[in-house]
C-alpha cells in the first residue's frame, strides 16, 4: 500500500515561489491501477515524481507499507526505487547507444540480479525479435514496450508511467494500454498513470484528479 500523508512541494522563493503540491493525501491499495488526471502545471507529474522518489517533498510523508521515504537515506532510497519500482515515461527514455535488450537489462545489472525471466517479458511484450536493435531502428509502439519491459526487469510491485502513451499513434497506445492492463489484471502489479487523456484514465480502475496542487 502507498500512502501520502499531507504532502507539499514547492518551487523557489519569495515572489517566485510555485507551490506544486499543496496538502495532498491520497492511499492506493496493492494491485489497483490509478489515472492521476490533470491540466498541464496541475502538479500530476509532480506527485508521481515524488511517489516514485524521483523527488523530495517540501513537507509531508510517503510510505510504501511501511518504509517512509524520508526515513531512507539517498543510498537507500535508490536501491528501494531500483527493487521496488519501474518507470515508463512518454519519450522512452531508451540510451540510443545501447541495445533494446541492452536498455532492458540496465536495472537489473545495476541490482546485480540475474535477469531471470527476461526471455518470457520480451515474449510476453513481443519484441523477442527486436531486442537486438538499436532504438532508431524501432517504431515508437517498439520503443515503449521496451520501456515496459525495462520497468518490469526487477519485477517490481509498483509501475509508474507518466503520459505512457502520450508520443504514440492510436493503434500502439492501445496495445500499450491493453499491456499495462493485463500487467494489472493478470500478475496484480499495481499501476499509477499519469494522463491528460481522460479516455485512458477511464480504463483505470480509479481517478484521481489534481488541480492548482490538490485533489479535486
Amino acid at each position: 500500500m502507498i500512502k501520502i500523508e499531507n504532502l507539499t512541494r514547492t518551487y523557489g522563493k519569495g515572489e517566485g515561489k510555485v507551490t506544486a503540491l499543496d496538502g495532498v493525501s491520497l492511499t492506493i491499495n496493492d494491485g489497483e491501477m490509478v489515472a492521476i488526471i490533470g491540466k498541464s502545471g496541475s502538479g500530476k507529474s509532480t506527485l508521481l515524481n515524488l511517489i516514485g522518489g524521483l523527488d523530495k517533498p517540501t513537507s509531508g510523508q510517503i510510505f510504501f507499507g511501511d518504509r517512509e521515504f524520508g526515513s531512507m537515506k539517498d543510498t537507500e532510497l535508490s536501491e528501494f526505487r531500483l527493487k521496488n519500482i519501474g518507470f515508463v515515461f512518454q519519450f522512452f527514455d531508451l540510451i540510443p547507444e545501447l541495445t533494446a535488450e541492452e536498455n532492458v537489462l540496465l536495472p537489473s545489472r545495476l541490482a546485480k540480479n540475474k535477469n531471470a525471466g527476461a526471455e518470457d517479458i520480451y515474449s510476453a511484450l513481443d519484441i523477442t525479435d527486436r531486442v537486438k536493435h538499436y532504438p532508431s531502428e524501432l517504431s515508437g509502439g517498439q520503443q515503449q514496450r521496451a520501456a515496459i519491459a525495462r520497468a518490469l526487469i526487477n519485477s517490481p510491485d509498483v509501475i509508474l508511467c507518466d503520459e505512457p502513451t502520450g508520443n504514440l499513434d492510436k493503434a500502439s497506445g492501445e496495445e500499450v494500454m491493453a499491456l499495462l492492463k493485463r500487467l494489472n489484471s493478470e500478475q496484480g502489479k499495481t499501476v499509477i498513470i499519469v494522463t491528460h487523456d481522460q479516455g485512458i484514465a477511464e480504463q483505470c480502475g480509479r481517478i484521481v484528479e489534481i488541480s492548482d496542487g490538490k485533489i479535486i
